[in-house]
């Protein structure tokens, strides 16, 4: 289980003309108020616009850096004061996968194995399991080197399960992805949300209406920094008193701009 209580962050970036006056500073409120509860067994979606500040969040529960406030528990471990603890929690994949391109899928995979503790035949036998999992077995000996968009996500994901961990934490993971890419991740992660699969805990990060509609048990929209609503798909329609998700959305997300 995942928990996100109440957690703002806050950046000092440089401006650089504009109406600012160049090397002045202004203070970017990146969030100011999401929570999020994630449960085991279930998809939990965090749906907001493009600098909503998904990513962000995604990035304190992460550990990169730590919120100005709030707190973030994976499975009751703080993210705060035990980070390493609580990153081996979980899986990421982030919004930059990161390969090492000289490496082929498998060496990626088992290389991240082995930094999690794993024996080499252990991370070797689990880089198999993955890449029949995704479906990667052909590119499973490949260089990273000249990977499609789709293997690259592929082996990323890959190298996030390979500990097995027991929450999943995707940020826009569909990103650039063709339709047989974004079918294959869907029937992943619906098998990682089963009993068969772990019953994970998973949360992803989208802007895509579709993603949330075909994958979510729950949804955390956010706007401006801030978790407005959240709750089921059918539940977030009757909030809103719409019959499209789409609709739906921007009534939760921008009330200003419907009652413009």
């Amino acid at each position: 289980m995942i928990e996100i209580q109440d957690v703002h962050k806050q950046f000092t970036a440089q401006a650089g003309g504009g109406l600012f006056k160049r090397g002045a500073k202004r203070v970017v409120h990146a969030v100011q108020g999401v929570s999020l509860t994630a449960a085991d067994g279930r998809i939990t979606g965090l749906l907001g616009a493009n600098g909503a500040g998904k990513t962000t969040t995604l990035r304190m529960l992460a550990g990169l850096f730590p919120p100005d406030s709030g707190h973030i528990t994976v499975d009751g471990i703080p993210v705060r004061e035990q980070p390493l603890k609580a990153l081996a929690r979980m899986g990421i994949l982030g919004d930059a996968h990161g390969l090492y391109p000289r490496l082929s899928a498998r060496e990626n995979i088992v290389y991240y194995g082995r930094l999690q503790g794993m024996a080499p035949d252990a991370a070797h036998a689990r880089a198999e399991a993955l890449a029949k999992l995704l479906d990667m077995q052909s590119i499973l000996e490949r260089r990273a080197d000249g990977f499609s968009q789709g293997e690259r996500m592929k082996t990323a994901l890959a190298r996030a399960l390979v500990h097995d961990p027991a929450n999943i934490v995707l940020d826009e993971p569909t990103n650039g992805l063709d339709v047989l890419a974004t079918r294959g991740l869907r029937e992943a992660l619906r098998w990682l949300r089963s009993p068969e699969g772990g019953a994970k805990c998973i949360v992803f990060s989208t802007h895509i209406m579709q993603e949330v509609e075909q994958l979510c048990d729950e949804v955390v929209v956010v706007s401006q920094g801030r978790s407005v609503a959240r709750g089921s798909v059918p539940a977030l329609l009757e909030q809103a008193g719409e019959t499209r998700f789409e609709d739906a959305f921007v009534k939760l997300a921008f009330p200003q701009e419907v009652a413009a």
